[in-house]
């Protein structure tokens, strides 16, 4: 790892990853309709990335961005080719928005784009996997997370997680049976989809899970974690997006709800949201984290890390899911004629097993699932600030789907 090879290698890739965040100030003007990112040699391949640079996700689409130009200096050895040919990204901001998507998507298909990946929207994403299926192009989502992704059809597969392996981390935070289990959310299509994954997955185990739905307009939520400490859960599941989140979580503190309950579980956010989200709490909370940097042991993990280390940066939650789909197109092109046989970019992407930042991953042959570890942290203050703390991995049998037939 830290032989004079592997320096030499790191740093033809940072001079690559240079010039291609340049391009990417171009790629961001790149918009639904337009043509490749730069014009294309007969040998090369174009791969278009639909994502968030705009809108409600657009901190996810950043990151994705970030982390798939790593995954493809990574896996490509800072070439940028692979099967002989050049890959050649063309970026389009679907804004969160399904109808942009599937407009880009098609202008794409129509310029004979075989291969087209992106978007941290599970909306956007079951938008575009049908769209893949009726033209048979490779299509690979981000860190969009809907369980209904995974075996929707042979042409579309996944780079991320699945909100499944959230709430099954979620679960191993339970010892014994018969716990009481809360479910405390928005009442909205993400709330409700996390209760009804908490009450599958967890309830089906022998728990009793109950909820408390929190209307979106709500700014006093005194009422609502006062039924928290009156119901008096073994776990509190929290399940929640937007401005409003720091007060929620000063309400449960001031109410004693984490004096009550044994555990309160949520998804650990971006780095930029542990401060102003959690304040003085978060190092009560017992946070489901698809990753944190500082815990996985890999070759690709520390190629990742140390390259943006050298940029001041550190890998966030949605990076790997972004290099994730760097090393899947790599290989898809490399063992497809470069890129042009679809069903064989099928074929060699089914079963693959491999290394990625976070440790093993495989790609489930039947349904696509994207089989991964999973973790539980900590936050804790370090010269004033939250760093996260691991507290358990969880093997990928642990958290692994069921099998969609």
């Amino acid at each position: 790892m830290h032989s004079h090879r592997w320096r030499t290698l790191l740093l033809a890739v940072l001079v690559t990853l240079a010039a291609a965040v340049a391009a990417g100030s171009t790629s961001a003007r790149v918009s639904a309709g337009a043509g490749p990112l730069v014009a294309s040699g007969s040998g090369d391949v174009n791969v278009g990335i639909i994502y968030s640079r705009t809108g409600l996700l657009a901190a996810y689409g950043a990151q994705y961005i970030q982390g798939l130009r790593y995954g493809i200096a990574y896996a490509t050895k800072g070439t940028g080719r692979a099967g002989g040919r050049k890959i050649n990204l063309n970026l389009v901001d679907d804004a969160g928005d399904p109808a942009k998507a599937v407009t880009a998507a098609k202008d794409m298909i129509g310029q004979g784009y075989k291969i087209i990946a992106g978007t941290a929207s599970s909306g956007v994403a079951l938008q575009l996997a049908p769209l893949a299926d009726q033209n048979k192009i490779l299509y690979i989502s981000g860190p969009a997370a809907s369980d209904a992704i995974t075996g929707i059809n042979r042409y579309t597969f996944r780079s991320g997680r699945q909100t499944y392996q959230d709430v099954a981390t979620a679960d191993a935070f339970l010892t014994g049976v018969g716990r009481k289990i809360v479910v405390l959310a928005q009442d909205s299509v993400f709330g409700a989809g996390n209760a009804a994954a908490v009450n599958a997955v967890i309830g089906g185990k022998g728990h009793t899970v109950s909820r408390i739905l929190v209307p979106l307009t709500a700014s006093d939520f005194t009422p609502f974690a006062q039924q928290v400490k009156q119901a008096n859960p073994d776990l509190l599941f929290v399940a929640w997006a937007g401005t409003t989140g720091p007060a929620m979580w000063r309400s449960l503190d001031q109410q004693g709800a984490f004096g009550v309950s044994n555990k309160v579980v949520t998804g650990l956010a971006e780095r930029a949201t542990w401060e102003p989200a959690f304040g003085d709490v978060g190092s009560k909370i017992n946070f489901l984290s698809h990753y944190v940097a500082n815990a996985p042991k890999t070759k690709a993990n520390d190629f990742l890390v140390n390259a943006m280390k050298k940029r001041n940066q550190v890998p966030d939650i949605f990076t790997p899911d972004g290099f994730v789909a760097g090393q899947m197109i790599v290989r898809a092109i490399e063992r497809s004629s470069g890129g042009q046989n679809v069903d064989a970019m099928i074929t060699a992407l089914e079963g693959w097993s491999f290394f990625a930042p976070k440790g093993q991953q495989t790609i489930r042959r039947r349904d696509h699932a994207m089989l991964q570890p999973m973790f539980q942290v900590k936050l804790v203050r370090k010269a004033g600030k939250y760093v996260p703390q691991l507290v358990k991995q969880l093997k990928v049998t642990q958290v692994a789907p069921p099998e969609r037939r």
